[in-house]
């Protein structure tokens, strides 16, 4: 093998381990706490057997705590050193964690920044109706893509309006109004929390919470939340209300509280 492959096959495996760095660390940790609890059973007996010979040296059935530790504290060394590694895997996971959550709300935030801006271009190009249209447009392909009769429709006793939300993909029955009085309160929400969770949108139009719920969302910095309604045909040419957000909930909408 040339040292070419070698270079390559070394920075492929780097590559993998620090991208899987938090679930190897975890799965050491884990292996390790159960290790140390492994090797302080072994230890035990021979513990025991310390206390034993210490009470007939010394002719006497109760031995201080002090006494016990200083005659045994041998037997334990080595689940000590295991478990202090497993601890500190443990924790290196969890760091990492937090440091490549830092890194993906950075890099969205940069792309949401360039969205918008992008955005706001496009709109002083072509005007808002235009740049509405082609939103339409975009609504149109993602109900297209996912047809209504793959789905199960979502019954929130909110209304019967076929609705489609443009985020989590869900469709459900419910109709303008209601929609429009769920913007209201969430709005509310907004100016008394500084920050709601895109969940807490979901339960006001009554649907379910979703995993990315809860890490999506908006702050008052931002502005307020604002849902526009495209009208669309669903794959049997039912009328279907889309939903879509002028302002896209972002990732990191709890920091700095």
């Amino acid at each position: 093998m040339s040292n070419l492959n070698v270079s390559k096959t070394a920075k492929g495996i780097q590559a993998v381990i620090g991208k899987h760095s938090p679930e190897i660390l975890t799965g050491i940790g884990i292996a390790g706490m159960i290790m140390t609890t492994v090797i302080a059973v072994r230890g035990t007996p021979k513990a025991l057997n310390l206390i034993e010979n210490i009470r007939k040296e010394s002719d006497t059935d109760k031995l201080t705590r002090l006494e016990i530790i200083q005659a045994t504290w041998k037997c334990y060394i080595s689940a000590a050193i295991t478990g202090g590694l497993s601890i500190a895997c443990l924790i290196g996971a969890s760091s990492v964690n937090v440091r490549h959550n830092a890194a993906l709300a950075t890099a969205y935030a940069l792309s949401e920044s360039a969205l918008k801006e992008y955005r706001e271009k496009v709109v002083e190009s072509i005007g808002e109706r235009k740049e509405q249209s082609i939103r339409d447009a975009v609504v149109k392909s993602a109900v297209e893509r996912n047809p209504v009769g793959n789905h199960e429709v979502i019954i929130t006793e909110k209304g019967n309006t076929l609705c489609y939300d443009s985020i989590s993909g869900r469709y459900f029955k419910s109709d303008i109004d209601k929609i429009k009085k769920a913007v209201l309160e969430i709005n509310w929400n907004l100016l008394r929390e500084s920050y709601v969770s895109l969940n807490d949108f979901y339960y006001e139009i009554g649907l379910s919470n979703t995993k990315f719920g809860e890490d999506l969302g908006w702050k008052i910095e931002d502005g307020h939340v604002e849902v526009r309604f495209s009208s669309q045909l669903a794959e049997d040419d039912t009328p279907c209300l889309a939903l879509d957000y002028t302002i896209a909930p972002r990732y990191d909408y709890r920091s700095y509280y």
